[in-house]
């Protein structure tokens, strides 16, 4: 019989120093209750300093929002033009309410510099790409990144890695550079999008990774500095392998969705229709078909497990394939339309929109870039007239800067991406020929995917 007075003789004490303002880790690992109060974690969070590493679409505003919630924060990039460029009050991309939230921080007294800094907490957040050829992850930034880090931090400071990567990325590039130094690792995979990131780095729910119970902690207190979400702690490898897992399945259910389109367009039938009627169905959600994946996450994590795991992948790998032939997809609906209409070539056909996602100006990994990189191989006459919004610089031939100019040198347009600007005022399309392949203008005779 299990003797419950020695579980009370037990939990006393304990329930006495949670009483006393104690917080309390069980850690199975080490069989041991480490004890520490949560004022002096708190005092801590007002004292240190965070060097956040990498001024990118994730990493400014990550320690913009810390900055702004009364952090120390110094934000590095090598990039020393773009360094200068926020030391002077720029803006590096276009993000509703950044341009307050970098005014804020400001006034809080964030500092940017083009050299890492001494800290107490380094944050990386950098590029992860994979490598084409073997599908692994290409971890150079990183790794880049976490030696310079180590070249200048002092014992005791803990590295937090928060760009995405590879289940086992920690423990094979980054714990050999740290060797036998007391330095403490950690990982916080970020899970915002652009075009909502201040809404999700505040409300989104959080997972860190850490090899012990005491960093963790640092780390969510940190983080909870801003963060409203449910913050998770976990080891490193599940919480690396968690972000990447989110991904893959974001994108295996798109694969779906476009396989389904290729379906419904070859058996003549409303593929929307389709997913409408059966998205009635309480245990079913099928997502949107689209032109292609983009974004730097779910069109490249999904590559790290097909990488690590050639022959445990087929799925992935086939939905992986799935999305990266829908630019090809695209070309081949725009052909059909061009016979159809006795259009001879693309001098009057528009392609509008040049980023990933609808109302942002990122353009990583962007299915329209993928669509023009097809067009070049399989045509050699006129190309087609370019336009977005928000991509106010070239960045590809035959690119105009307005809606106007787009629409008076086309007569055929593929609407590529959904931004406000056409989806408030489809009527500014009547009169055109349209490939619809976001499913966003009810005008009559449009053409979808």
């Amino acid at each position: 019989m299990q003797n419950y007075s020695e579980d009370l003789l037990i939990l006393s004490p304990l329930l006495f120093l949670l009483n006393c303002g104690f917080h309390i880790c069980f850690s199975s690992s080490k069989k041991s209750v480490i004890l520490f109060k949560m004022e002096k974690l708190e005092k801590r969070k007002s004292s240190m300093v965070v060097n956040v590493i990498g001024m990118g679409y994730i990493g400014l505003p990550t320690a913009l929002m810390m900055a702004s919630h009364g952090v120390n924060v110094i934000g590095t990039d090598y990039n020393k033009d773009l360094v200068h460029g926020l030391q002077t009050g720029g803006k590096v991309f276009e993000e509703h309410g950044l341009s307050d939230l970098f005014a804020e921080a400001v006034e809080k007294g964030i500092q940017f510099s083009d050299r890492y800094q001494k800290a107490d907490i380094y944050i990386v957040s950098v590029p992860t790409p994979y490598l084409k050829k073997s599908r692994k992850i290409d971890p150079k930034y990183v790794v880049s990144a976490c030696k310079s880090v180590l070249e200048i931090c002092g014992d005791g400071a803990i590295l937090v890695v928060e760009s995405t990567i590879s289940p086992g990325t920690i423990d094979h590039c980054v714990r050999p550079l740290v060797g036998e130094r007391n330095i403490h690792l950690a990982h916080a995979p970020e899970r915002i999008i652009p075009g909502n990131m201040l809404h999700e780095l505040i409300n989104n729910s959080r997972t860190i990774g850490a090899d012990d119970p005491e960093t963790a902690e640092t780390v969510k207190s940190l983080y909870s500095s801003f963060c409203k979400g449910e913050i998770v702690i976990t080891d490193i490898r599940t919480a690396e392998m968690s972000k990447v897992v989110e991904n893959t399945f974001r994108d295996i259910n798109i694969a779906f969705a476009n396989e389904l389109t290729k379906i419904c367009h070859e058996a003549g039938m409303d593929v929307y229709e389709v997913i409408r009627i059966a998205n009635r169905h309480p245990r079913v959600n099928i997502l949107n078909p689209g032109p292609g994946v983009g974004g730097h996450c779910i069109s490249v994590d999904p590559w790290f497990l097909v990488g690590d795991f050639p022959n445990m992948t087929p799925l992935i790998h086939s939905a992986r394939n799935v999305n990266d032939s829908m630019p090809e997809y695209v070309y081949k609906r725009i052909s059909e339309i061009m016979e159809e209409k006795g259009i001879r070539d693309f001098s009057r056909v528009g392609l509008y929109g040049l980023t990933y996602k609808e109302d942002v100006d990122d353009t990583r990994e962007s299915p329209t870039l993928q669509l023009i990189d097809v067009l070049r191989h399989k045509t050699t006459d006129h190309f087609p007239v370019v336009y977005d919004p928000f991509i106010k610089k070239d960045m590809v031939q035959n690119q105009v800067h307005s809606l106007t100019d787009f629409l008076e040198k086309t007569d055929f347009v593929v609407i590529m991406v959904g931004h406000s600007e056409i989806k408030n005022d489809p009527e500014s399309l009547k009169g055109k020929i349209i490939l619809d392949t976001r499913n966003m203008i009810s005008l009559d005779g449009v053409y979808k995917l």
